[in-house]
């Protein structure tokens, strides 16, 4: 990591967590994996400051631990996680977006907690959007908790990896630290809970002091002593979901810029079909046939199945090559290729740049380069139709700036 990219994860660090946070995430994050040992001895905190800040970090999945072999565990800092941070804003803003405020408050809760169980969450929100409510209404906890099940159903949330239940002997020593793992199939499978109450308003101060033995009984007596049915199945944010989601949203808003509404709205049927098919890293969508498109475009588009076939077949053809044709069955197999997706969207933000900074000439010399991977000198003011003397000047002024490279193509 670069001295601008420490700094600034020791300042999201500060901010959110505190300085004795920040001070041992700082350390693991120059030094890599350290033990409990090293990290206590480097950063001159007492032992259980270190425990309590590793648990907050680990928590927060900022750092992560590994048995070695000789019997110690290390703990690693994920420098990539804290810079994260940053898009929490917009991660709860897209979850308000989809979702509603009650989304919106299920995505904050679990993003300020780190892990928390679904009933912990439905209570919590329950309780602030009553807060919100006028006198006299109450959120319902079962709509909160439809709200968390349609999350996990679009994998915006997640199971955390648990503990095996695995019998052990009496006599065997625990693990220095347990070994986490999760099935994939119920990485977003809700457990069955029947979560009834509504949300509770916050008493006055006033009320508080003066009433304050009986609200303690009433507590005491409300809370049951019995764990909640779901007790050891925690959930956290996928943030990559969220990644994934912003990527489909730049995929739809270059279709609708380079054609029309139309045809970004099919391509949008299209991502949404295999959101939750589709692995972030892969390279194309699940194949769809023109007929499982047409089915589930969206009731307002009242189009005939003749003209999305038109659509499908200029999409396919188009030089971008944002969605490809891959077979002929179920009135012809088409995918969205995400990869030369991304490659033209990243394409066209630097073209974009290098015409805000040096203009449209130099854009133009830029552009010829990215298509035919070398020129020399002579044959960029050929392509470019641009005086020799412009032409070199602008190279150099791009070179200067690290935008082109030059390379020594001689033979020695």
């Amino acid at each position: 990591m670069t001295q601008a990219e420490i700094k600034l994860c020791s300042l999201l660090l500060q901010e959110h967590f505190g300085e004795i946070v920040e001070k041992i995430g700082t350390y693991l994050i120059r030094t890599g994996p350290q033990p409990l040992r090293m990290i206590v001895n480097e950063t001159g905190l007492v032992l259980d400051q270190v425990k309590k800040a590793l648990c907050v970090l680990i928590q927060h999945n900022l750092v992560t631990y590994q048995l070695q072999k000789r019997g110690f565990v290390e703990y690693e800092a994920q420098c990539k996680r804290v810079l994260r941070i940053l898009r929490y804003p917009r991660y709860i803003y897209t979850a308000k977006t989809l979702y509603s405020d009650t989304g919106e408050l299920i995505v904050e809760e679990l993003l300020l907690n780190g892990k928390m169980t679904m009933s912990a969450v439905v209570r919590k929100v329950a309780d602030r959007l009553t807060e919100t409510m006028e006198d006299g209404k109450t959120m319902d906890y079962a709509d909160v908790s439809n709200t968390f099940v349609r999350l996990a159903d679009t994998h915006f949330v997640q199971r955390c990896p648990l503990v095996p239940e695995t019998p052990q002997s009496p006599d065997a020593p625990p693990p220095p630290a347990p070994t986490l793992v999760i099935n994939e199939k119920d990485m977003y499978v809700v457990p069955r809970l029947n979560l009834v109450g509504k949300g509770k308003r916050r008493r006055s101060c006033d009320e508080e002091e003066e009433g304050e033995p009986k609200a303690k009984k009433q507590k005491q007596e409300g809370e049951s002593s019995e764990p909640p049915p779901d007790d050891g199945i925690y959930w956290q944010v996928n943030i990559d979901r969220f990644h994934q989601h912003f990527r489909d949203q730049g995929i739809v808003s270059a279709v609708a810029n380079r054609m029309d509404q139309t045809s970004s709205e099919i391509v949008r049927t299209m991502l949404r079909m295999s959101e939750v098919t589709t692995s972030s890293g892969a390279s194309y969508t699940q194949p769809l046939s023109s007929n499982e498109i047409f089915r589930s475009l969206p009731a307002g588009y009242n189009i005939v199945k003749q003209v999305l076939d038109q659509y499908l077949t200029l999409l396919a053809d188009d030089p971008l090559e944002f969605v490809g044709k891959s077979g002929d069955s179920g009135g012809g197999m088409y995918t969205v290729n995400l990869h030369k997706a991304l490659a033209s969207l990243a394409t066209a933000t630097l073209e974009s740049i290098v015409e805000e900074r040096f203009g449209s000439r130099c854009a133009r010399i830029f552009r010829l380069l990215l298509r035919k991977k070398h020129l020399e000198q002579k044959q960029v003011e050929d392509f470019a139709m641009i005086p020799a003397k412009e032409a070199k000047e602008m190279l150099y002024k791009m070179l200067s700036e690290n935008f082109v490279s030059l390379q020594d193509r001689r033979q020695r």
